[in-house]
């Protein structure tokens, strides 16, 4: 079978601009009726790709309006290439791999397709184009009419002088590209809408490719059997930083995005047709949840913990959830320094006063943070970064941590949570939503602490009986507190909160904004987006926190083949007995296996039979299994 030969247009579809469009803005920059004229540009070129008026008289029109000099053009062939669409950026390989059946076909003009040209490894001889003619001082008076790319139908001509063999694929968002198949030159033609979209073009086309990965998959050529990114459907809830939709959308996935969570009977409608979630801490993601998802590949948590999904049921599922375990922690220990400090000051009770026209000013209960016992439970990420800062506001550290954690500064861990509690001032929760943490701190752990001392919670709001907490701040126990987790958390902000804590003295409550801050919400979103791409682009699941934690390169000139099956004996020598049958030559192979799941990575020689892979899904034990290019 003979491989296709690509035909490119160049504006709006491998460059995302009008060529004349960006030079009017070059030429007339300083022009008084600049506005004027690039309107008239505009519209020229709409009347042409619409197939409104001829090619060669819009051209000629459109190099009147624009009294264009050499430098003009020279200045946007310098930044030509970081023009170029997304999805063209992200498949160069296919232009490396392939050039000699591709060519370029504009009517625009040589010397600016040049350089994104050779970017792509095409020869000078592949880029079809029109030539500028210029007087000798530098002024362009036009094109070499002797090149039918200069008039009207000149397109299919130049095609058919290449006497090309194998069918030929048009790709191209104008009328004169549609022309080309109208015309017989082409076998094929595609209506590139990544950047634009014409009716009139689309409905003389084959298909309608909304990135270069949809021709690329339809043809059955260099990334045959990977799925087109556009089709990949991402469902992000809870307001996701824009941070991640953009990174996301840029890489080409399809994105939607809902203000607020969704309860569990909505996301179970919400979630059909979709391969990639991305929830907060509010939404739930439950076994009934992932059985109702029929299309999906990972879930990704824009914050720190995962307690909200069920991690056992998505690793049965074949489904990798990822999170943002740090991307928040310096935004959390802030504010446990500052409600320390607030609490110890007795800030807010004084500031509620004030706003009732009461002057209080006293020192009674007002002390400093520095010479006081800071007790931290929980000495991960969050608490021993907390130990630091509060080492260096001059507070003895004290910390307890059921796993072995390395001591910071002179932080001293103590062999038990009553043991710290007995001799801090102010005790601070960071510790993991598992469920063996419910109800750490009750009414027997507030009667060991110091009378009078001083608690924060900012990890998560089950580790605390805040019934317990209210009793222990009415009676005096507790010197104050401030809380940022609850037990039972509204899902919107229109919905009304309730707690025992409300309206208590000497008590701070504020609405889970521990990582609500700026920098943390955009670290977040941009490192859980990496985590995603690095796991759909080449099956890295580097911080999967359900599945067996590999760390992979870029797939190059292979294809790589993904298998994620139940941790069982003589998985690994079905499959390559599999491989082996199927004639496929390994370039690479990773395993990795926890308790529950392996995972298996195999790169093999692209020249293989696409129905050979059937017996890989079949194998006994396989949970999922994909391939990518």
């Amino acid at each position: 079978m003979i491989s296709p030969v690509f035909i490119f247009d160049f504006d709006s579809t491998l460059v995302r601009i009008e060529t004349l469009e960006a030079l009017a803005d070059l030429a007339l920059k300083d022009a008084p009726d600049a506005a004027e004229r690039k309107a008239r540009i505009a519209a020229l070129t709409d009347d042409a790709m619409n197939g409104r008026i001829g090619f060669g008289e819009a051209l000629k029109q459109r190099l009147d309006l624009l009294a264009l000099r050499r430098e003009h053009v020279e200045a946007l062939t310098d930044r030509i290439l970081d023009e170029a669409t997304v999805s063209i950026r992200r498949n160069v390989d296919f232009f490396q791999r392939n050039a000699e059946r591709i060519y370029i076909l504009s009517g625009g003009f040589r010397e600016v397709i040049a350089p994104l040209a050779e970017r792509l490894g095409l020869a000078p001889d592949h880029v079809l184009a029109n030539d500028l003619i210029y007087d000798d001082e530098g002024r362009v008076t036009g094109v070499d009419t002797a090149n039918p790319l200069s008039r009207e139908n000149g397109k299919p001509e130049v095609i058919r002088a290449l006497n090309l063999e194998g069918p030929v694929v048009m790709v191209g968002d104008g009328w004169t590209d549609a022309e080309v198949k109208l015309n017989g030159a082409a076998d094929r033609f595609y209506a590139f809408s990544e950047i634009v979209s014409r009716d009139k073009v689309v409905e003389a086309a084959d298909a309608v490719a909304a990135s270069l990965d949809e021709v690329l998959y339809a043809e059955g050529v260099a990334g045959r059997w990977s799925y087109p990114r556009n089709r990949i459907r991402m469902l992000l809830l809870e307001n996701v930083h824009p941070a991640a939709v953009e990174r996301l959308e840029e890489a080409g996935y399809t994105v939607e995005t809902m203000k607020g969570a969704l309860d569990e009977d909505d996301l179970i409608e919400a979630i059909k047709g979709v391969h990639v979630l991305g929830i907060r801490s509010k939404t739930n993601v439950s076994r009934r949840v992932l059985d109702a998802a029929d299309r999906l590949m990972a879930v990704a948590a824009f914050c720190i913990g995962t307690n909200q999904v069920d991690l056992d049921a998505a690793a049965d599922k074949g489904v990798a959830v990822f999170n943002a375990p740090y991307s928040n922690t310096r935004s959390v220990v802030e504010l446990a320094i500052g409600m320390m400090i607030v609490l110890m000051r007795d800030v807010a009770d004084k500031s509620r006063e004030m706003h009732k026209g009461r002057w209080n000013k006293s020192a009674t209960g007002s002390r400093e943070v520095r010479g006081k016992t800071l007790g931290i439970v929980g000495y991960g990420a969050i608490g021993s970064q907390l130990s630091v800062l509060a080492e260096n506001l001059g507070m003895r550290v004290l910390f307890y941590d059921l796993s072995e954690r390395l001591a910071l500064g002179n932080a001293r861990r103590m062999r038990s949570l009553d043991a710290l509690l007995a001799e801090a001032d102010v005790v601070t929760m960071h510790v993991d939503g598992r469920k063996d943490n419910t109800a750490i701190i009750g009414a027997d752990q507030f009667a060991r602490m110091k009378p009078g001392a001083l608690f924060l919670n900012l990890s998560r709001g089950h580790v605390v009986d805040v019934d317990a907490m209210a009793a222990a701040l009415k009676s005096g126990r507790l010197g104050g507190a401030a809380v940022d987790v609850f037990p039972e958390e509204p899902r919107t902000n229109a919905d009304p909160f309730d707690s025992p804590l409300v309206g208590l003295d000497k008590t701070i409550l504020t609405p889970h904004i521990g990582g609500s801050t700026e920098e943390a919400q955009e670290a977040i979103a941009e490192f859980a987006a990496e985590r995603l791409l690095g796991y759909l682009n080449r099956g890295d699941t580097t911080f999967c926190v359900n599945l067996p934690n590999v760390q992979l390169a870029e797939v190059t000139r292979a294809h790589r083949l993904l298998h994620i099956h139940r941790n069982q004996p003589g998985v690994l020598a079905e499959l390559n007995r599999a491989l082996s049958d199927a004639g496929l030559n390994i370039l690479g192979q990773h395993l990795k296996t926890d308790e529950r799941t392996g995972y298996v990575i195999t790169d093999v020689d692209r020249d293989y039979d696409r129905e050979a892979l059937t017996a890989l899904k079949q194998l006994p034990g396989t949970i999922r299994f994909r391939r990518l290019h």
